[in-house]
């Protein structure tokens, strides 16, 4: 997919940081922004490099994640298509502090730094919104911190499973089918799991007849049971 293949102006318009530009400031925007085309496991960008920009992903998944002096890799966030990275780092002036990597083939918009000034400076508005988003994913990187340090690895796998369902006990039971967006070695680095123990978690969880595993898709047998089955 090249840049003439998709509609930029459009697409920014559907995204929450956009959605009450008008049309003028979209495609003054769209052009402060490129398209760029990752293959799987190509870095989008690696710690140290200027950050004059950030990025939205259109399709595939990118992780961020970090490497410590022993070269062990720690998955901080992963990025689905819709979703924005980088935004409050491009406003400090100071280079990546974390790697990002295409997880699949992926298509990344980056959007320049001075086309985001120049529409602030015209609208103060676009400020206000920029930190908003700024804020929600403030709030959840707070809240996997939170969880790491609070809860069990036990509580961790089955918060991450139970994160898009409805909870109720007077709902009739139900098969609800989780499927694993990466490979699950990067799901237990983000839930700052090794491997060993996501998948020891995973068999622990299907011999209790809660969940049954399929490769990547993991189906719920028993929504409320499984939220029992994390408390103390």
């Amino acid at each position: 997919m090249g840049s003439r293949h998709l509609d930029i102006p459009a697409y920014l318009s559907v995204l929450p940081l956009f959605q009450e530009m008008c049309p003028l400031e979209m495609e003054r925007l769209a052009a402060g922004t490129q398209l760029h085309s990752y293959a799987r496991g190509e870095e989008v960008f690696r710690v140290g490099q200027p950050c004059e920009e950030f990025h939205v992903v259109v399709s595939g998944q990118v992780k961020l994640y970090a490497l410590s002096p022993a070269g062990q890799e720690k998955v901080i966030e992963l990025i689905a298509p819709g979703h924005s990275f980088a935004e409050a780092l491009m406003f400090t002036g100071k280079p990546y502090i974390v790697n990002a990597q295409a997880l699949t083939d992926a298509k990344v918009l980056t959007v320049k730094k001075q086309a985001v000034l120049s529409e602030i400076a015209l609208d103060p508005r676009f400020a206000l919104r920029m930190l908003a988003g700024i804020s929600r994913r403030l709030h959840g990187l707070v809240r996997d911190v939170e969880s790491a340090a609070l809860h069990s690895g036990m509580q961790r796998v089955i918060g991450y499973l139970l994160r898009d369902q409805v909870i109720s006990e007077d709902a009739a039971p139900q098969v609800k089918t989780v499927s694993l967006p990466v490979s699950k070695a990067t799901i237990a680095s983000l839930l700052s799991l090794t491997p060993e123990y996501f998948s020891r978690v995973l068999r622990e969880l299907e011999d209790a007849g809660l969940i049954f595993v399929d490769k990547r898709d993991i189906q719920i047998m028993d929504v409320c049971g499984l939220a029992r089955y994390s408390m103390p």
